[in-house]
């Protein structure tokens, strides 16, 4: 049997991209996603499928009817971050097993919501493998040598597209682990690079990327700047996030498939699973 996947989010990029990686992968797309109510249009083209977009207005009734024509669907949101504790509500008050892909919103309620749930879920700040692991990395080194970096400094810098609204999830993932070693350093304290001439110039982004890209690097400084340590990820593109987007997709239809107790996970949980293609 066909997994069946409804990406909510299209006509959005990282929908779109994700919609045409399921379909790549022998996936059957649901064509029906939620959008929001401000979406001038009722419907989109992707991967050669004709859906039908669903904003918050009707969604309550509508939902029941897609269930029925697609029963069992998956669903991943790539939306935007004032959406996601709503959709999420939303996912579980109906049932339907999630794949949150977008960042942002309150991620304390967010993660107070799924624990209580009882429903199938991966929620997650970053959905690449490899990302996944550099974090899996971070977080072993605060764990095994929290003294190591005692006295330095911590910088942080991230660039995304100008349209990204929020702060960047992984980033703040990656400082909560040096924040275990001791570094004291907020959220609020990452700096956030929209702007495309500052992009292509400090960031050294490509032109061509510069409407879709990731590129964040983590300073550590010793107190008198003679020892510097950096951390890189550069992403150019969308695609790495939409395969490991529908790896954790296929990771959820197989626990569901084999009856296993109802849970949210995180993409290290799947890459410790050896799930991840």
């Amino acid at each position: 049997m066909r997994i069946k996947v409804m990406v909510n989010g299209i006509p959005g990029n990282m929908g779109r991209i994700v919609a045409e990686t399921a379909v790549a992968r022998g996936l059957e797309l649901v064509p029906y996603s939620l959008t929001g109510e401000d979406v001038a249009t009722t419907s989109a083209v992707v991967a050669s499928q004709a859906i039908q977009l669903v904003k918050p207005s009707v969604r309550e009734n509508q939902i029941a009817q897609i269930s029925r024509e697609y029963p069992g669907f998956i669903t991943v949101d790539y939306t935007h971050p004032t959406a996601v504790n709503g959709n999420a509500e939303f996912y579980v008050r109906h049932h339907l097993p999630f794949v949150m892909g977008t960042t942002g919103g309150d991620r304390q309620a967010l993660s107070a919501l799924v624990q209580k749930a009882s429903l199938h879920c991966v929620v997650a700040p970053n959905m690449a493998k490899q990302i996944v692991a550099f974090q899996a990395i971070i977080e072993q080194l605060a764990s095994n040598f929290p003294t190591a970096f005692n006295g330095y400094k911590l910088s942080v810098v991230e660039s995304h597209q100008k349209t990204k609204a929020d702060t960047s999830g992984t980033a703040k993932a990656v400082v909560g682990s040096f924040q275990k070693m001791g570094f004291k350093f907020s959220d609020e304290q990452i700096e956030m690079v929209r702007t495309e001439p500052e992009q292509t110039g400090r960031m050294q982004v490509p032109a061509e990327f510069l409407g879709g890209h990731a590129f964040h690097t983590y300073s550590l400084d010793s107190a008198d700047n003679t020892v510097h340590f950096e951390f890189r990820h550069n992403v150019c593109g969308r695609k790495v996030y939409a395969e490991g987007t529908i790896d954790a997709v296929e990771f959820l239809a197989k626990k569901i498939l084999h009856g296993d107790s109802p849970r949210c996970y995180n993409m290290m949980d799947i890459l410790r699973a050896g799930a991840m293609n």
